[in-house]
């Protein structure tokens, strides 16, 4: 089995940055792919970024939400286990509860829904 921690959230002003850490463990051999969600109140969960694993390697290809893209970057440490989100120019609709989770590829990280293994998640709160 494999788990997810993230780390890293907290009240940022408008315009700020912010970075996320995502802590793999577990049978992390299994996992191909980790992606980034968030949830805001009220609002289902959406997938925004995620990467590849490629081996004992950081290299992964990277992919982002249109309401991310451009101002956010996911990287990983393979040393560390550890996948992080760096976000600038924040604004207050990017306030919600940021998870991650894994999976085989990015199709399987699309899918992941209400019944599968969340984490506890980091709050991101934007405002000024």
């Amino acid at each position: 089995q494999v788990q997810f921690v993230e780390s890293g959230g907290g009240s940022v002003q408008p315009g700020g940055p912010l970075t996320l850490s995502c802590v793999v463990s577990g049978t992390v051999f299994s996992v191909y792919a980790v992606g980034w969600y968030r949830q805001a109140p009220g609002k289902q969960r959406e997938l925004i970024a995620a990467i590849t694993i490629e081996g004992r390697t950081n290299y992964g290809r990277t992919s982002y939400a249109a309401s991310v893209k451009g101002r956010s970057t996911i990287w990983r440490d393979n040393l560390k286990d550890t996948v992080y989100l760096h976000i600038n120019s924040l604004k207050p609709e990017d306030t919600a509860v940021y998870y991650c989770n894994g999976g085989k590829d990015l199709p399987q990280l699309e899918a992941r829904g209400a019944s599968d293994y969340w984490g506890q998640g980091t709050q991101v709160t934007v405002s000024s």
